[in-house]
């Protein structure tokens, strides 16, 4: 699923490293997101929606078919 993570973690100075100790998520969870090659489970989508302060939709980008 396309999203907005590596950019909203630039903006909010947030390493990988970082962004993973704040989720309780291994660095490679993170990377996996990034690039778009795995889908969170809406537990950790709602965690990273209050890390960012925003709405899931603002990150993660729904694409039907």
């Amino acid at each position: 699923m396309k999203n907005n993570i590596k950019n909203l973690r630039a903006k909010h100075d947030l390493t990988q490293d970082k962004l993973a100790e704040l989720l309780n998520v291994s660095r490679q969870t993170i990377i996996s997101l990034e690039k778009e090659r795995y889908n969170p489970s809406i537990i950790l989508a709602f965690e990273l929606a209050r890390i960012f302060n925003c709405k899931i939709e603002e990150i993660f980008i729904y694409q039907e078919g």
